[in-house]
C-alpha cells in the first residue's frame, strides 16, 4: 500500500526558510520519482520540484530554481524540500506525490505532469507573510 505523508508546513516571514519532508512506504523508493507540487484556492497545481531516486537527478520549475532544494535519503524513505528565500508567492498547499521513475528526467517527457504521479499525500500549508 504505497503511502506518502508531507509535512513541515507553516507561518514564516519572506527571505525565511522551511523545510518539508515527504515520508514514503509500500514500494522500492529506488523505483520512484518523487514530486513536490503546490495549489493555491483557485489556481491549478502546479510542479514545484522532483527527484529520481535511483540516479539523484533532479528538475527545479523556473519559479523556485536557485531558491529551494530537493533531496532525499533512501535508508528514511523520505524526501525533503529545503526552502530558502521564501516570498509570500510561495504561499500554497505542497503535496509530495510518486511516479515510477520510467522516463528520466532529462528526457523529453514531461517532468511534472500530474496524470504520471499515481499516488499522493496528503498537503502542508506553507503560509509566506511579507
Amino acid at each position: 500500500d504505497v503511502q506518502l505523508q508531507a509535512y513541515g508546513g507553516g507561518l514564516v516571514q519572506a527571505g525565511g526558510s522551511l523545510r518539508l519532508s515527504c515520508a514514503t512506504s509500500g514500494f522500492t523508493f529506488a523505483d520512484y520519482d518523487i514530486g513536490w507540487f503546490r495549489q493555491v484556492p483557485g489556481k491549478e497545481r502546479e510542479g514545484v520540484s522532483c527527484i529520481n531516486n535511483n540516479d539523484g537527478s533532479t528538475y527545479y520549475a523556473e519559479s523556485v530554481r536557485g531558491r529551494f532544494t530537493i533531496s532525499s535519503d533512501s535508508a528514511k524513505n523520505t524526501v525533503y524540500l529545503q526552502m530558502n528565500s521564501l516570498k509570500p508567492e510561495d504561499t500554497a498547499v505542497y503535496y509530495c506525490a510518486a511516479r515510477p521513475n520510467l522516463w528520466g528526467l532529462g528526457s523529453k517527457h514531461p517532468v511534472m505532469a500530474k496524470r504520471d504521479f499515481g499516488s499522493w499525500g496528503q498537503g502542508t500549508q506553507v503560509t509566506v507573510s511579507s
